[in-house]
């Protein structure tokens, strides 16, 4: 079996080029974009400012998800599987390259990947103590190698 390889796409040009590069870098390896929707990034709340709000709000980060991955996949000259997930980006990432499936998927348990690749937008500073790096954390915590890009 051939490399598996997860991407992880925020929507960023920098996430673009990390596709990219990962396409180029591994030619014969299947590539997933996975595009994760968090929570904590809903305006309204946990509660919401009105009845539907969350279903509003989550309708709107799918479709939002959906055309973010067709848009960074569209590019590339071979196929890219995509997936979209909703949870903290960090987690998320984890536990799709080891292996998570999606929910309502059968009782197999899932494969890992063999390497991630994502982006870094190269925060420094307060904007990184305040923000927080993804990229930071996927590459401490991962189980399988992992290619930041900027």
């Amino acid at each position: 079996m051939g490399k598996r390889i997860l991407v992880a796409i925020d929507g960023s040009t920098e996430a673009a080029d990390a596709l990219q590069y990962a396409a180029s870098e591994w030619p014969d390896a299947e590539l997933t974009a996975l595009h994760v929707i968090n929570p904590a990034d809903s305006a309204t709340g946990a509660e919401g400012g009105f009845p539907g709000a969350a279903d509003q709000w989550y309708d709107s980060a799918e479709q939002r998800g959906e055309r973010i991955l067709t848009e960074v996949t569209a590019p590339i000259d071979r196929a890219v599987r995509t997936r979209l997930e909703v949870g903290r980006p960090t987690a998320t990432i984890l536990a799709v390259a080891g292996g998570e499936k999606r929910v309502g998927e059968d009782d197999d348990p899932g494969e890992p990947f063999d390497h991630v690749v994502l982006a870094s937008q190269g925060r420094t500073g307060l904007s990184r103590v305040l923000l927080g790096s993804v990229a930071e954390a996927v590459v401490r915590r991962a189980e399988v190698p992992v290619t930041v890009v900027r």
